[in-house]
């Protein structure tokens, strides 16, 4: 049964929520902290949101947004969804399995905040049946619904209020056979939820949408936090799950680490099976909610399974100059998902600080286009740790002025020396001409880059000279007779490799040879 179109909330009033939480302003943000600390004698859960905003309706082309939020914990629920024993997918049970103890760990320091904890394993309350947590979701008050709403209903995809599913799961999704070999039969074959989830007792057990807006009502939850499986039907569709409680008027986000999807890879649009998992999220996060990850709540790395072993890319880009937040994640789009072999975060912001920047610790390779940003300490001590750690860095064009606040980034990190640049051309003067170095031609960074000098659209830095360990790779020069500054480098800092190449105006990504050359440079920092 669908949900009453009255009811859906468009996804443009979804998404200027979220611009305007987040421009709210430090003092309010401290002030909301303050009332929340001295009302509950608790401390705020801060979450760092992200959500999907289309650049222009109808482009289909969506800008990444992050956000924090300060939520009171004790108007706050999670809510575990089908966290099973079984599955009837066996290679579901065993990722459910990894899961289950992370999530636990999350649940456990949810709980010693102060947040309601509500176990929804479908279909298996029969085996709770006269238990206190069971009980305490019967034996909540009833609370008239709105008009329209069926809160015992699945809620189905409105294709009125949001695309279709990007992934094809109509053959059940399970992504390996059965250990006998054959394909697993679709049936029901869980009977409880996997017990490595703790359930203590001041929670509640209920798979029912009105008992959990009996509960929520009642105990004055206006926050909810998603976790479980599987994000493309039951994190979706169930009675008190995403789409039902964006609906129904409450905060919704997905802990996007802390959960799974039905998907196999033989199927539309074939991808890797996390690959599907991100897919669903990314249409979540544009139609209906923004995602978080455990390390909200936590302060660890965020949870990734043991067979995703993509290269985890974040890409940190705070610039207004030359679009990077639209470049990047089209040229992640246009040339690194076949195959699987990478994962993507996109870290971006207007301001000065860059509310995400935490998340760095879970990627494998950074990828930074900043301009002249004023980070404190703190944020920078992240990308710090990254390098210190030996995990590699790809710097693009402004990043050597990246921060005001660490103006020895560029020679010290980068090993470029960041002086200016030779005008701002205008599209009358000479262009801008890049060659091989003179040593460079069998180096795999530009292996396949024309032996012939060619034109990119960036006008030319000046860099010189390079730290004595930079070994250049490309040169430039302003028309073919200017004089040669290095456009491209390579070297290391400590165990971490370095690349870093001036080029980048949103033009050269419609250059072959730029393309190749970001693309070679990703596999050489990060092969071995």
């Amino acid at each position: 049964m669908k949900f009453l179109t009255h009811y859906l909330c468009s996804s443009a009033f979804l998404v200027l929520l979220f611009l305007l939480a987040s421009n709210g302003c430090s003092e309010s943000d401290r002030l909301a902290e303050q009332e929340i600390s001295e009302s509950n004698n608790t401390d705020p859960l801060n979450l760092v949101m992200r959500s999907r905003v289309e650049t222009e309706p109808g482009s289909d082309i969506w800008q990444v947004v992050h956000h924090q939020e300060k939520w009171d914990p004790r108007k706050t629920a999670i809510i575990v969804t089908d966290m099973w024993d079984r599955h009837w997918c066996e290679s579901s049970t065993e990722r459910v399995k990894e899961l289950a103890p992370e999530m636990n760990e999350v649940l456990i320091e949810a709980r010693h905040r102060g947040v309601m904890i509500i176990h929804a394993p479908s279909g298996t309350l029969d085996n709770y049946k006269g238990t206190p947590q069971r009980q305490r979701a019967i034996d909540a008050p009833w609370h008239e619904p709105p008009a329209g709403f069926d809160l015992n209903a699945w809620c189905f995809l409105d294709e009125e209020q949001e695309s279709g599913l990007p992934i094809d799961d109509t053959d059940g999704g399970c992504d390996k056979p059965c250990a006998d070999g054959q394909p697993c039969i679709e049936k029901e074959a869980w009977s409880s939820q996997v017990e490595t989830i703790e359930i203590h007792d001041e929670d509640a057990i209920s798979d029912n949408g009105q008992e959990v807006y009996n509960l929520f009502m009642e105990n004055g939850i206006e926050n909810l936090i998603i976790m479980g499986v599987h994000t493309n039907m039951c994190i979706l569709g169930r009675s008190y799950a995403i789409r039902q409680m964006v609906n129904l008027g409450k905060n919704v986000v997905l802990m996007r680490d802390m959960t799974d999807s039905m998907y196999n890879p033989d199927m539309p649009p074939y991808v890797t099976h996390f690959r599907g998992t991100e897919l669903v999220t990314e249409h979540i996060e544009k139609y209906w909610s923004p995602s978080i990850l455990s390390s909200d709540l936590t302060g660890r790395p965020a949870f990734r399974f043991a067979e995703d072993n993509r290269t985890h890319i974040a890409f940190v880009i705070a610039e207004d100059e030359y679009d990077a937040h639209l470049t990047l994640p089209a040229f992640a789009k246009n040339h690194l998902t076949e195959g699987g072999h990478f994962a993507f975060n996109v870290i971006q912001s207007d301001e000065d600080e860059i509310t995400a920047i935490e998340q760095v610790r879970d990627a494998d390779l950074v990828i930074l286009y900043v301009r002249r940003r004023h980070l404190p300490q703190s944020q920078l001590d992240w990308l710090r740790e990254h390098l210190d750690e030996g995990k590699p860095l790809i710097a693009l064009r402004t990043s050597s002025h990246a921060f005001e606040t660490w103006t020895e980034f560029d020679p010290d990190v980068l090993g470029g020396n960041y002086s200016g640049h030779h005008g701002n051309r205008p599209p009358d003067d000479p262009p801008t001409w890049v060659q091989l170095a003179p040593d460079a031609h069998s180096h795999p960074v530009v292996s396949g880059l024309p032996d012939e000098p060619f034109r990119v659209a960036s006008w030319l830095y000046k860099t010189r000279p390079l730290a004595e360990n930079a070994t250049p790779l490309l040169y430039g020069r302003v028309g073919q007779d200017g004089e040669a500054e290095p456009v491209s480098w390579i070297r290391h800092y400590g165990d971490a490799k370095i690349f870093y190449t001036s080029l980048g105006d949103p033009r050269d990504f419609e250059i072959p040879a730029f393309n190749q050359l970001l693309l070679n440079a990703i596999e050489w920092v990060t092969d071995g």
